[in-house]
């Protein structure tokens, strides 16, 4: 059992499930992996971009954020190396190489860093409370969308501001909504959890 001064700096699972061992992790990892494809099978293409919306980013920054850094990272690599495989895990049962190589695989690599990026910020303490929540969340959608335009630009061999437009400026509404939902519910497992382990 965690202090509360140790709560600060751990993610979330290690409160609910602090009995750590290899087949905890596996377990955890293995998981959200599934989580994540099964949260890429909501998917909504859009006629005027080649990305489609997904339900990913709130599943993938979520991750990071109850997972920590490396089992939310190892997650989000594995789901990819599931999809690239050939398991029908990528946005509308899409799966392969060539898919990953496609136009939203910057969105999909950015997934690794972000859910990285989300869980480091929480193992520094950041997440507790609603508005440190939608900081380190906002950080990690910003991850995914740097990656993900970079990749788009070159891949389609089109200008930064073209790029915005398909990949950035349809997005922002939905994922203002999923970031929403994150920082809600996050906060509101480290009141519950968090309390009822001290």
């Amino acid at each position: 059992m965690y202090t509360r001064e140790e709560t600060l700096r751990v993610p979330l699972i290690d409160v609910i499930w602090p009995a750590k061992s290899l087949s905890r992790n596996i377990f955890l990892v293995l998981g959200t992996s599934l989580l994540v494809a099964l949260s890429a099978q909501i998917a909504v293409p859009l006629p005027f971009s080649p990305v489609p919306v997904t339900f990913q980013t709130l599943v993938v920054l979520l991750a990071g954020a109850v997972l920590g850094s490396r089992l939310g990272a190892l997650s989000v690599l594995l789901y990819l190396t599931e999809g690239m495989i050939g398991l029908p895990f990528f946005a509308k049962g899409a799966a392969g190489v060539a898919y990953f190589r496609g136009v939203t695989g910057g969105y999909l690599l950015g997934f690794i860093v972000a859910a990285f990026v989300v869980g480091l910020l929480v193992e520094m303490g950041v997440g507790r409370k609603i508005s440190t929540a939608i900081f380190a969340m906002g950080i990690g959608n910003v991850v995914i969308y740097v990656f993900g335009i970079a990749w788009l630009q070159s891949v389609l061999n089109i200008t930064t501001s073209k790029a915005l437009l398909l990949g950035l400026y349809p997005f922002i509404l939905g994922d203002v909504y999923k970031l929403g939902l994150g920082v809600i519910l996050l906060p509101l497992a480290w009141n519950f959890f968090g309390k009822s382990k001290n």
